[in-house]
């Protein structure tokens, strides 16, 4: 998709993703050499966005498997057709079992889900597998074979192997460790908050009614915010809210009374609220 680690840059800028170069050199490697990105970083820095711009600029179907507690092989991989597998035994009551069978496990009574679907077909495709850490360490048994060979076995069916193998994306909020086996499949890019430098521009891109003087600042909050021992520091997505916040307000500079009556759009927990309007201080940011 890429010839170039300033190819990835600037066309990923195009669909309103700034990369820093860690970013661009790492998705330039992993579609170089066909290697799974495994992204971490805490929420809302850019994880699953970074996927979504790669699908964008390679004209590529995304395909998201999001991950949660309890996920499983149904959900991820395949299921069957109940209902039309036993519509179809009660029209064939006078065929044998094995005629049966080996028509209601045909690919007409497959239901594929995320992974499977991703291996199948000759089309571009970029597959998403969002908060990888929320899943079951069961769930990672499964990921390694598609990770590692990009085939999937259905007992039925025999063996389905891609013909053209997707980009791959995992993200991972680090909740839990995920294993070496899956690490090892990877290339491994760890997305922090950006610097202010990034941060403004990324602001400046995403709201781009606010000033440049107000758009400081806001970095500069969010940053000594930052600094603080909060249950939930801001991420770059409510940096983007609060600005635009601000916008919707009219409000051309930051004083306390605009700050403190919109924490709520920044901090999400009342401790959080109350520990940052005691401390921040305006005049030293």
């Amino acid at each position: 998709m890429f010839r170039s680690v300033d190819e990835v840059a600037a066309r990923l800028a195009e669909t309103g993703y700034l990369a820093s170069p860690a970013v661009a050199t790492t998705v330039f490697l992993a579609d170089r050499l066909g290697k799974p990105l495994l992204v971490e970083g805490p929420a809302g820095v850019g994880k699953t966005e970074l996927a979504k711009a790669v699908a964008e600029v390679a004209g590529a179907r995304l395909i998201r498997l999001q991950c949660y507690e309890g996920v499983d092989e149904s959900r991820a991989l395949y299921e069957w057709n109940h209902a039309k597998q036993l519509l179809r035994i009660s029209a064939g009551r006078d065929e044998s079992w094995d005629e049966t069978r080996t028509d209601i496990f045909s690919e007409e009574f497959l239901l594929p889900r995320p992974l499977l679907t991703a291996i199948r077909g000759d089309d571009p495709k970029v597959l998403l597998i969002d908060e990888t850490d929320k899943a079951d360490v069961e769930v990672e048994g499964l990921l390694l074979e598609i990770l590692s060979d990009f085939q999937v076995t259905v007992p039925e069916l025999g063996t389905i192997t891609a013909t053209r193998r997707p980009f791959v994306v995992l993200t991972s909020n680090a909740s839990r460790e995920l294993s070496e086996a899956l690490r090892r499949r990877c290339l491994f890019l760890h997305i922090g908050f950006p610097d202010e430098e990034l941060e403004r521009r990324i602001v400046r891109l995403k709201v781009p009614g606010l000033g440049a003087a107000l758009a400081e600042s806001v970095v500069r909050v969010v940053g000594a915010l930052r600094e603080m021992e909060l249950r939930k520091v801001p991420s770059v997505a409510e940096t983007i809210d609060w600005a635009r916040t601000l916008l919707a307000l009219g409000a051309e500079t930051l004083d306390e009374t605009v700050v403190r009556d919109t924490l709520g759009v920044l901090l999400k927990h009342q401790d959080d609220i109350l520990r940052a309007a005691a401390k921040l201080d305006l005049d030293a940011v």
